[in-house]
C-alpha cells in the first residue's frame, strides 16, 4: 500500500531523481549509478529512482515498517531483533 511519504518520494523523483535515490538508498553505489544515469538522460535516472522506490515499498509490505535494512542493489534484508543475552544454561558444567 502506497503511503503519503511514498507519494512525496515519487514527486521528489520527478523533480530531481538523484535526491530520491539518496533518500531511499543513502550514500551508496545506487546513488552514484543514479547520478550517472541522470547525466546520461533524465528518463534513465527517473526510471532508476522509481525502481528504488518500488523496491522500498515492496520491502515495507513484506517485512513491515522498519523491519528491514537496505543492503544495496535494490535488495532489503529483515532486521533481526536478537538480544545479546547468552543462551540458557550457558557456561553450565553439570
Amino acid at each position: 500500500m502506497v503511503k503519503s511519504s511514498d507519494i512525496v518520494l515519487i514527486l521528489v523523483a520527478i523533480i530531481f531523481p538523484p535526491a530520491a535515490a539518496a533518500f531511499v538508498a543513502g550514500c551508496s553505489c545506487d546513488l552514484l549509478i543514479n547520478i550517472l544515469l541522470t547525466i546520461l538522460g533524465y528518463f534513465p535516472g527517473l526510471l532508476h529512482s522509481l525502481w528504488l522506490i518500488y523496491k522500498k515499498i515492496e520491502a515495507e509490505e513484506h517485512y513491515g515498517r522498519g523491519g528491514f535494512v537496505y543492503v544495496g542493489n535494490g535488495t532489503y534484508e529483515p532486521v533481526h531483533n536478537q538480544s545479546n543475552a547468552p543462551p540458557a544454561n550457558y557456561g553450565a558444567t553439570a
